[in-house]
């Protein structure tokens, strides 16, 4: 066998070889795939039929039993539903006397700050008047109260008597007294509220120390954190 048939021959056989080889083309794909997707259709088209002739191909019995069932079903929801609604409007009726009884509360808390027959607690400052000269008289001390309530103080302890709105003070030969009771030296007021609003009040050029300073007495305002007004009056 010469050269030139031995190169022919290997040529010969990758052309065979070609033309054996399996060839898709486009349409092949996408025929196949219609195919597929029939198939799908197909598939659940069937499936719909044999769910939907279990109730043609049904008894009568059966289908009466299947809507007594479904029925039956419908009622327990309903009754659930009303179960559900009731347990809502009570625990809304509940939210709504608790809020109630709250604000009652509250409301029963103030006006026993206001009235004095509640102890009270809260920032608020220290008032100290010391009158060596004895000449601090009612009016002065009840400058002072008036310059606290204006500055906002919510609660007012005098020595060991528990301010009310009805609180007058009277100047007696032994000293001063607050509602028929007298006091004793120093001056000591308790006041809860805002201690710098206080202060400041109560320190005005022209106000209530100064007035204080020039009749001879001493005056010390100390803010504190925590005030505790333990005196209450008798309701």
């Amino acid at each position: 066998m010469t050269g030139r048939e031995r190169e022919a021959r290997p040529e010969g056989l990758r052309g065979l070889l070609a033309l054996l080889r399996p060839r898709v083309t486009a349409g092949q794909i996408a025929g196949g795939l219609l195919c597929l997707v029939l198939g799908f259709a197909v598939t659940a088209q069937v499936r719909s039929t044999q769910r939907d002739s279990t109730f043609a191909t049904a008894r009568q019995d059966e289908l009466v039993g299947i809507l007594a069932d479904l029925g039956q079903r419908s009622e327990r929801l309903r009754a659930d539903l009303r179960d559900l609604e009731a347990t809502k409007a009570g625990l809304e009726r509940d939210a709504a006397g608790g809020s109630a009884l709250e604000e009652a509360r509250e409301r029963a808390t103030t006006y026993g700050l206001l009235a004095g027959t509640l102890p009270a607690e809260g920032p608020g400052i220290e008032l100290l008047i010391s009158d060596p000269g004895d000449r601090v008289k009612a009016i002065d001390l009840l400058d002072a109260l008036q310059e606290l309530r204006d500055a906002g103080a919510e609660v007012v302890q005098v020595n060991d008597v528990r301010v009310g709105v009805d609180t007058y003070f009277m100047d007696d030969r032994n000293g001063v007294r607050i509602d028929g009771r007298l006091l004793s030296l120093p001056y000591r007021f308790l006041a809860i509220g805002d201690p710098h609003t206080m202060t400041t009040a109560l320190n005005i050029p022209g106000g209530l120390v100064r007035t204080l300073r020039g009749a001879g007495a001493t005056v010390l305002i100390t803010p504190r954190a925590k005030v505790a007004v333990g005196a209450v009056r008798s309701p």
